[in-house]
C-alpha cells in the first residue's frame, strides 16, 4: 500500500531508499538542499558521480547517484525542478520532476522516497505560492504514478523545511487529497 506524508524538516535527514536532490542542469553543487546533500554525501564523491553523467539535463529530467557518505538513503535521485523566473509557466516540468524521480526509484528497486518542495525556493520565481505550487504536483505525480503502477508500493516524504513552506504546503496538500477522497 502506497503512502504519502507531508513532513516538517529536511529530506536529506530522512531514512528513505532515496533522497531527492533539488538539482540544477549541470548537476553542480549548489545552495540549498543542494548544497546540503553534497555536503552530507561527500562534496568529492558526489560530484565526481555526477560529472559522469551527461548534462545539461532539461527541466523535468531525474537522474540517481549512490548516496555516497549520506548514510540514511540508498541513493539520491537528482531532479530538475524549472525556474520559475525563466520559464513562468512550468507547471508541466514541475510535475514531471516529480514524477521522473518516482520513476526512477521504481526502475531502480526502490520503495520510499523523500523530497524537499522543487522549485519553491530561488527557483519559485514570482509564483505566488510556491511551496504551495510544488506540494500540488508531487500529489498529482504520486496519485498518477499510483494509477500507472498501482501493485508498486512507494512511501513517499514530501519535506517542508521551513514553517511558512510547511503551512503553505499543508493547504495544497489537504485539499488534494480531500478532493481525491470525495471522488
Amino acid at each position: 500500500m502506497s503512502n504519502i506524508e507531508l513532513v516538517h524538516g529536511s529530506c536529506a535527514e530522512q531514512e528513505v531508499d532515496a533522497v531527492v536532490n533539488a538539482a540544477n542542469k549541470g548537476l553542480w553543487a549548489g545552495g540549498g538542499i543542494c548544497g546540503v546533500i553534497f555536503s552530507k554525501a561527500g562534496m568529492n564523491e558526489l560530484t565526481d558521480a555526477c560529472e559522469k553523467i551527461e548534462t545539461p539535463l532539461n527541466d523535468g529530467d531525474a537522474v540517481i547517484t549512490p548516496s555516497f557518505k549520506l548514510t540514511n538513503a540508498k541513493a539520491i535521485i537528482h531532479a530538475v525542478g524549472p525556474n520559475f523566473s525563466v520559464t513562468p509557466k512550468a507547471y508541466q516540468e514541475l510535475f514531471d520532476a516529480y514524477y521522473n524521480s518516482l520513476i526512477t526509484l521504481k526502475e531502480n528497486d526502490y520503495h520510499s522516497i523523500s523530497f524537499p518542495l522543487i522549485s519553491s525556493g530561488i527557483f519559485g520565481g514570482n509564483l505566488a505560492h510556491p511551496a504551495a505550487e510544488s506540494a500540488k504536483q508531487c500529489c498529482r505525480a504520486y496519485d498518477k504514478f499510483n494509477k500507472d503502477f498501482p501493485d508498486y508500493s512507494i512511501d513517499v516524504k514530501l519535506c517542508a523545511f521551513g514553517r511558512g513552506e510547511l503551512a503553505e504546503a499543508q493547504i495544497e496538500y489537504n485539499n488534494f487529497f480531500r478532493v481525491e477522497e470525495e471522488d
